[in-house]
């Protein structure tokens, strides 16, 4: 799947939902943008350390990057899905089956709908 869509976009928003997690993305305020929603919890590397999900400060380092420019994004199948920022930090998760509780990690929809959903 790619996902270089994402790439040049501003992280618009983080949203906690029940247990998973969906990152909105958009250029223009107010239009929807792209939108990954992931079933698992990804992690968050900065550039001294990494926040795991339970962890403290794990929902402050995520939402911090709100408003960040995606410099890259890939999604490599049963391997991993990365999004980097400008700033230099990373989101990752891990797509490898024994790293998974079900067996899709999430899904992409490129208009933000969710009605053009993409699982991984």
């Amino acid at each position: 799947m790619d996902l270089s869509a994402l790439e040049g976009q501003e992280l618009t928003a983080v949203e906690f939902v029940g247990d998973y997690l969906r990152l909105r993305f958009g250029d223009v305020p107010g239009s929807p943008g792209p939108m990954l929603t992931l079933y698992a919890w990804p992690h968050i590397l900065l550039a001294d350390f990494s926040i795991a999900y339970g962890e403290p400060q794990y929902r402050n380092a995520l939402c911090a990057q709100i408003g960040e420019m995606v410099a890259k994004a890939s999604l490599e199948e049963m391997d991993a899905l990365t999004v980097e920022f400008e700033s230099g930090t990373v989101i990752a998760l891990s797509l490898r089956e024994e790293d998974l509780e079900r067996p899709e990690a999430g899904s992409y929809s490129a208009d933000g709908s969710g009605m053009d959903e993409q699982e991984f």
